[in-house]
């Protein structure tokens, strides 16, 4: 049975008291443990309580997927506002009062508590047996979530309260939870699963919805590389600081921590990529669960229940009084899972990762739309990330009266993932070798039919060891749109920086240029993206709206029309959309008597200047203000003059989150904001 069917009766039925209301969780079941743990079928229970448990849209269900990814040169939140908020968390702007911080703090810790009295009370069970297969896999599931929640809260958070005793199993009931170094936690973590991967059965038995050997093996590899690479860390003396990236002294016994369990995926699992980069997402909206494929982990959500995958993503799809009318029968999307603008100028033009991930169409409703077009160009600061959608499910998926909880499964974990993480690893420790190379091109040869092009790519890249490392970083870019994972994979490296206030410039100068005038950035703009695409930007948009039939593919090589699973809704048909181009030619003006229709591009500017959106987007760090370009620094405004300064002079971005006001309150001080946050 699929465990999307079974969650929603896996309630935890043993009552789970708390020592406080920071980890508060309540059960509505009276069984003692005694009988719950006396029982297998009892146990599976409660353990689909602690799957449940992170389902909820205060943790994976949404704010993993929108709220937390944090903006950069691929995901991108566009805002506004030129004051500092309180829950402006991709522009590393927050305070401890946010909102949004506090539900996630709850829902994380409230996972955590659930995991560790399941495995308490399996360890203590009457049935506890090493060599009973289905005792170990169960507490192996239990250990997997507890560490995929806490890795999550150490990449967010940094140091944070860590423990793996259930607040039932304590006598003080004033019992605070000490905060722990990040590095202690993660090496708890490693030693846990260390300890329990080798007892838990492969995917190959199991379903890619529960925590599998191979899923545990790649969890280890993921928490050891974050533990290698570079974090940001407090001054302790000096709370206003916004403190200093730095790594571990002994950070390359995590690479090699890294390269034997990515490479025993790699090596002793049955999981392969497959040919298509689409079709993994395509199932995935469409439920269909994959043995043995990409995905090794997929969050299991409940249709109709629990997570906003496919919602949050793909077109916007409006409704009309909560009806979406004419042939969009699939019912409302939001559509604000968004990409950068220039994210898709970035690709190589071969890649088919491009068209299928960068949406430049959404989907309106007026009264009368069966009878008007209701699909319509996407001209803004951000395109759709395509890769997920509830309009890409069959038909009969959704009603036309739907909206979010659409339970599509999330791939927290895939065999790219690994295959990137594995080659990163082995170049840090041996250099671009063979068989780091061989980890790169699986990943990249998915993406590109002439193989030719991707042997190239990889010698190139082979060249030397940071050419090396530039190139799996800019895989995983292609690779992983909205599966927040840029943001974090810079940090690891210490370039966030960097890639910050490229991506800040990009849209500045773009919005001048639009102006009538020049940043002065536009030269470096191009020397470090290697093109200068930002010169040539389609800012006139020809296109069609038509139905996905083949004989609309007028002059293939021009006309960009990704044909999706989709094919009863209409799509546009843009001529050029990734080069500034003239009007189409006379021979293609016109489409069974339609002229082309007309779209303004880039257009950013607002009385001689860039508009906010363009000035703010990055507000916590670096911004537009009347006296110039500023750079953010432990609270105070750095100008940004002449020139962009080296990777070691850049400011840190304070992309930690603070504790949520609450904790702290209830710790009775024993909690304290660093980083300069409120």
């Amino acid at each position: 049975m699929k465990l999307r069917n079974i969650l929603l009766t896996g309630l935890t039925v043993i009552t789970l008291a708390s020592c406080n209301d920071f980890l508060n969780v309540e059960s509505p079941s009276s069984y003692s443990e005694e009988f719950v743990f006396g029982q297998k079928t009892e146990m599976n229970r409660v353990l689909n309580g602690v799957y449940a448990a992170i389902l909820v849209n205060d943790l994976y269900g949404n704010a993993y997927q929108r709220t937390f990814i944090l903006n950069s040169d691929v995901d991108m939140q566009i805002n506004s506002a030129s004051s500092p908020s309180q829950n402006s968390h991709a522009r590393f702007d927050c305070t401890s009062q946010s909102s949004d911080i506090d539900k996630y703090w709850k829902a994380a810790y409230s996972a955590i508590e659930d995991a560790n009295r399941f495995i308490h009370g399996m360890e203590n069970s009457p049935l506890y047996d090493e060599s009973d297969t289905e005792i170990m896999q169960m507490i192996g599931e239990a250990k997997c979530l507890r560490a995929m929640v806490y890795h999550d809260l150490v990449v967010m958070f940094g140091d944070v309260p860590f423990t793996f005793t259930s607040a039932a199993q304590l006598d003080d009931d004033s019992y605070v939870i000490p905060v722990a170094k990040r590095e202690d936690i993660q090496n708890r973590l490693i030693e846990d699963l260390q300890g329990i991967a080798p007892k838990m059965s492969s995917s190959a038995s199991t379903t890619v919805e529960r925590a599998s050997r191979e899923f545990a093996w790649s969890l280890i590899a993921r928490i050891a590389l974050t533990a290698g690479g570079y974090s940001l860390h407090p001054d302790e003396s000096n709370a206003s600081s916004y403190g200093v990236m730095k790594r571990p002294e002994d950070y390359q016994k995590y690479y090699r921590i890294t390269k034997e369990y990515a490479g025993y995926v790699i090596n002793n699992s049955a999981h392969a990529l497959g040919n298509s980069y689409s079709d993994v997402f395509i199932k995935q909206s469409n439920f269909e669960v994959a043995t043995n494929g990409d995905p090794i982990f997929e969050i299991p959500f409940a249709k109709e229940s629990t997570g906003n995958t496919g919602y949050i993503q793909g077109p916007t799809s409006t409704a009309n009084e909560g009806v979406t009318l004419g042939k969009n029968v699939w019912g409302a999307s939001s559509g604000n899972g968004r990409l950068s603008a220039f994210y898709r100028f970035q690709f190589d033009e071969n890649d088919n990762r491009r068209d299928f991930i960068n949406g430049l169409w959404y989907y309106g409703n007026t009264a009368n739309s069966v009878t008007q077009d209701s699909c319509f160009i996407r001209a803004d600061y951000t395109v759709h990330n395509n890769k997920w959608s509830k309009l890409w499910a069959n038909a009969g998926q959704f009603s036309n009266t739907s909206a979010g909880s659409t339970g599509i499964n999330y791939p927290y974990m895939r065999l790219a993932d690994v295959l990137l993480m594995h080659a990163e690893a082995v170049n840090e420790l041996e250099g671009p070798t063979g068989e780091a190379q061989e980890s790169l091109r699986k990943v990249r040869a998915r993406a590109f039919d002439d193989q030719g092009l991707v042997s190239a790519h990889v010698a190139q890249a082979a060249t030397s060891k940071e050419a090396f490392l530039k190139a799996v970083l800019d895989e995983r870019k292609w690779e992983f749109a909205g599966e927040n994972m840029r943001w974090r994979d810079l940090v690891r490296n210490n370039l966030y920086a960097q890639e910050t206030v490229y991506s800040f410039l990009r849209y500045y100068s773009v919005a001048m240029g639009s102006a009538g005038m020049y940043s002065g950035f536009e030269d470096a703009i191009a020397e470090y993206d290697g093109s200068d695409y930002l010169d040539y930007l389609p800012t006139t948009m020809y296109y069609h709206v038509l139905p996905q039939n083949i004989e609309w593919r007028v002059e293939p090589e021009n006309v960009y029309g990704y044909p999706y699973p989709n094919t009863t809704l209409d799509i546009l048909y843009i001529y050029n959309p990734y080069k500034n181009a003239a009007r189409p030619s006379n021979a293609v003006t016109a489409i069974e008597g339609v002229d082309w229709k007309t779209a303004d591009f880039y257009n950013w500017e607002d009385g001689g200047s860039a508009r906010n959106e363009c000035k703010y987007s990055f507000y916590g760090y670096i911004r537009y203000e009347d006296d110039g370009i500023m750079l953010v620094h432990n609270g105070e405004k750095v100008p940004l003059r002449g020139s962009i300064p080296a990777v070691s002079d850049l400011p840190v971005v304070r992309y930690i989150l603070p504790y949520p006001n609450t904790a702290i309150q209830r710790s009775a001080g024993a909690y304290k904001n660093y980083y300069n946050h409120n």
